[in-house]
This record gives structure tokens, C-alpha cells and sequence, in this order.
């Protein structure tokens, strides 16, 4: 049977890449074969792609960003998530397409549908079973991730409280519109706390 695509959303600090590597080994202390990736990057040529978009300096408008992305994610997907999941792994990713909806659609005004349209090509059907939306507060998120990366965060964090805020909103809005694939989780809880409770959810959805 093909395997099962978990994704982790949320704004900057939200902890999920924290979230991405702690279930990646829960499942794979159960004997399921996980594959733990990231966006943007993943595969050797998204990661060069990554480099781009992840660049202070780089002089980039929102649709040049979102046509990056999409590229990266297209290679993404064809070379490691599809075969993956038609093996039977599990892949659980850090970041899918609805952080490209929420960043460059809602927060960078290109509109969700837009960038949706820009996507299809790029993913086909490969969307995910269960989406978790680590949710916390724009500022708070963004002070988090700072205070992580201290001079290493990247220009997508250094944007203003009115762009995660965005953000955020566009998140929220993603789960209210589609239950069925979306858990939300509060992001402002411990490590331990988000961990127990996404491990419930993919319990209940899955195993």
C-alpha cells in the first residue's frame, strides 16, 4: 500500500522542524519506514534552488518566488516524496505548498489561487493525508525564531509584524476550509506537550 504524507505548517518559530524529526522517529520506533524532509529543498537540485530564495540579498518579487518554490517542490516531489510514498514510506515533510499559498499568495498578495494554479504542475495529485498547523502568534513566532538563529535567520523572518501576521491569518484560514486534512496545534506549548499531541492525531487519522 503507498505510504502516508505528513506535512508541518506554520509561521517562523512555530517548531516544525522540531515537530518533523520528533515524529519521523516515533513512527520509525513503531517499524514504519519514515522518510524526514524539508521545503524549500529536499533533493539536491531543490536545495540549489534553496540557496536563492533563502539569500538576504536576493532581489526577488513574490512571483519570482513563488515560480522558485514551485520549481523546487516540482523536483521534490518527482525525484524523493512520489517514490517514496509508492514504496510504501512515510514522508513527513517541514514545510509543503501551503506555506508557498500562505507567504507568497496571502502574505505576499499574489493571491492563494494564483500560486495554487502555478503549483499544479509542480505536484500533480501528491498532496498530503494530514497537514499539522503548528499555530502561534506572528510576533511571538518571529521572536522565537530569532532568538534560534540569532544572525543566521533568513530574510523571510527579518520581514515585518504585518507580513507574519498575514501569514498567520492565511494559516488559519487554510484549516477552516479544509478540516478534513488539517489538525491545529498550539505551537506556544512545550515541545513535549505539541509532540504528545501530534503523535494522538496521527494515532487517531492512521494507525
Amino acid at each position: 500500500m503507498p505510504g502516508k504524507f505528513i506535512t508541518f505548517e506554520g509561521g517562523e518559530g512555530a517548531g516544525k522542524s522540531t515537530q518533523t524529526r520528533l515524529l519521523a522517529s516515533w513512527l520509525r520506533e513503531r517499524g514504519i519506514e519514515t522518510v524526514e524532509t524539508r521545503e524549500p529543498g529536499g533533493t539536491p537540485g531543490a536545495d540549489a534552488i534553496r540557496a536563492l530564495l533563502l539569500e538576504e540579498d536576493a532581489p526577488l518579487t513574490a512571483t519570482a518566488e513563488a515560480h522558485l518554490f514551485a520549481a523546487a517542490r516540482a523536483d521534490h516531489v518527482e525525484s524523493l516524496i512520489r517514490p517514496a510514498l509508492a514504496d510504501g514510506k512515510w514522508v513527513i515533510c517541514d514545510r509543503f505548498i501551503d506555506s508557498t499559498l500562505a507567504y507568497q499568495g496571502a502574505a505576499g498578495n499574489l493571491g492563494v489561487e494564483r500560486v495554487r494554479a502555478i503549483n499544479e504542475t509542480a505536484i500533480g495529485d501528491t498532496w498530503p493525508d494530514l497537514t499539522v498547523l503548528l499555530r502561534m502568534d506572528g510576533d511571538a513566532g518571529t521572536r522565537r525564531a530569532v532568538a534560534r538563529d540569532g544572525l543566521d535567520h533568513d530574510r523571510f523572518t527579518r520581514r515585518d509584524l504585518a507580513f507574519h501576521t498575514a501569514v498567520a491569518d492565511a494559516f488559519d484560514a487554510f484549516a477552516s476550509e479544509q478540516p478534513d486534512r488539517f489538525i491545529v496545534i498550539d505551537g506556544g506549548k512545550s515541545v513535549e506537550d505539541v509532540a504528545a499531541a501530534v503523535r494522538k492525531a496521527v494515532e487517531k487519522r492512521f494507525l
